[in-house]
């Protein structure tokens, strides 16, 4: 007996889930690191590099971001208790490894621990020699948990005033991070720099644009790639300027950015990095799950960075040119849509995107899934949202346009019970946009 519309439509939202999970499970920490990190007689391997752990007279670790505590304890899994250092997170850890010292940093915007936090790790790095080795383990989230101003001047109500300034001002990450290097004793390159001339190897779990790795936690421990120009650009671009506490607007009034450390530093000589995880990860463990599900596939991040309506628009308009060859369609779509809040609700930029969706489908057998991979979708407790052609027809009773205008996304997809719940993940690879057309 063939379905019905509603059974069908249920199915399709059960298949989005297992897509979604699967690729979260595919591309955890653990994995990655049992395919790119091994310890054998003291020699630790790190994709293609040795390092005799023997040979250092010290081994200090780093761990910032999201997965900080993820990342810890997967080392400490390959290549055993041997190490000391410091973890940064914004979450309380399951349990504390044996010689780190741990914070407890803000997230998105940074707080008084996130200052300790920096402090702790440049004095540490900046008592390490020629002789030691330095392994960071970054992950997103992590420019707001371990920061401190360039400039004494600006405290940190300041800090917090411009984090929330940058955050809501609609530029891509890529172009937020710029700014804040230039702002920061430990972002651009400065960790490596106050590390010098330790042997220093970065393990990185990505969630900026493959093409721009310098860009996660804002690039402590690379070159930095952005200058003091791009930032005067970008302040005037986004009419920062008037949003800016009076400390940090004067220094971009007066042109006082102080520059980050480049490529040719001496710094970065003995410095390697190499991402272990990253979006890509994820879009290919989905694209051979929908695969295997009978789907026929195709992955378009094209919209990057996009506003989330303009994003939502392009993607279905593919969809729907897909489905014109095919009878089971899935569009895969990675990296992170932009959110210009203005309104006071509840929810985050994975909801934002899927109500839209949901009032472009009404009737049609499409299924969206939109959600982020750190499990957690603006200042909502959800990680994102599923809609379909059902969802206006089972919300009969609230009015979709008033929750997209007020931002209110997460209260909409409450009640339908439509929201994508997973709590914290101890990753962050940013997000996945799954679309289904049958």
């Amino acid at each position: 007996m063939p379905q019905s519309p509603a059974e069908l439509a249920i199915e399709m939202r059960v298949t989005a889930r297992h897509l979604f999970e699967h690729a979260l499970t595919e591309s955890s920490v653990d994995r990655a690191f049992e395919r790119h990190v091994h310890c054998d007689r003291g020699v630790l391997r790190i994709c293609e590099d040795l390092y005799d752990l023997n040979s250092y007279g010290r081994v200090f670790v780093v761990s910032i971001g999201k997965a900080a505590h993820t990342l810890a304890n997967a080392l400490e899994m390959r290549a055993g208790d041997r190490f000391e250092g410091i973890i940064v997170s914004s979450g309380e850890p399951a349990s504390q490894l044996r010689g780190f010292r741990y914070f407890l940093g803000g997230h998105p915007l940074p707080n008084q621990e996130s200052i300790r936090a920096a402090d702790s790790i440049l004095k540490s790095l900046n008592a390490q020699n020629a002789a030691s080795l330095v392994i960071y383990l970054l992950s997103g989230g992590g420019s707001a948990m371990a920061e401190r101003p360039i400039d004494d001047e600006i405290s940190l109500e300041d800090l917090i005033a411009t984090y929330r300034a940058l955050v809501h001002s609609g530029a891509p990450i890529n172009e937020i991070n710029a700014i804040r290097k230039h702002l920061s004793a430990v972002k651009g390159g400065r960790m490596a720099l106050a590390a010098s001339p330790a042997q220093q190897v970065s393990i990185l779990v990505s969630d900026v644009p493959d093409n721009m790795p310098d860009a996660l936690a804002s690039g402590p421990t690379m070159p930095d790639s952005t200058s003091a120009d791009d930032c005067y650009a970008l302040a005037a671009k986004y009419n920062m300027l008037e949003q800016f506490p009076a400390s940090v607007r004067e220094l971009f009034q007066r042109h006082a950015l102080e520059e980050t450390p480049k490529s040719d530093d001496v710094a970065f000589h003995r410095s390697r990095w190499w991402t272990a995880l990253s979006n890509s990860s994820l879009l290919d463990a989905t694209k051979a799950e929908a695969e295997r599900q009978g789907f026929v596939v195709e992955i378009d991040n094209s919209c990057d960075d996009w506003n989330y309506a303009r994003a939502a628009d392009y993607l279905l308009g593919r969809l729907r040119e897909l489905r014109k060859k095919s009878t089971k369609v899935c569009l895969i779509s990675g990296g992170e849509v932009t959110v210009k809040v203005v309104g006071g609700g509840v929810g985050g930029r994975n909801q934002q995107f899927a109500l839209h969706c949901a009032t472009k489908i009404g009737g049609e057998n499409i299924t969206v899934l939109s959600a982020g991979t750190d499990g957690i979708d603006g200042n909502s407790p959800a990680a994102g949202a599923i809609v379909d052609g059902t969802t206006l027809t089972r919300a009969r009773a609230l009015d979709s346009a008033v929750y997209l205008k007020d931002f209110d996304a997460h209260s909409f997809f409450v009640v339908l019970e439509d929201t994508v719940v997973t709590g914290p993940t101890g990753n962050n690879l940013r997000d996945l946009r799954v679309l289904l057309a049958y």
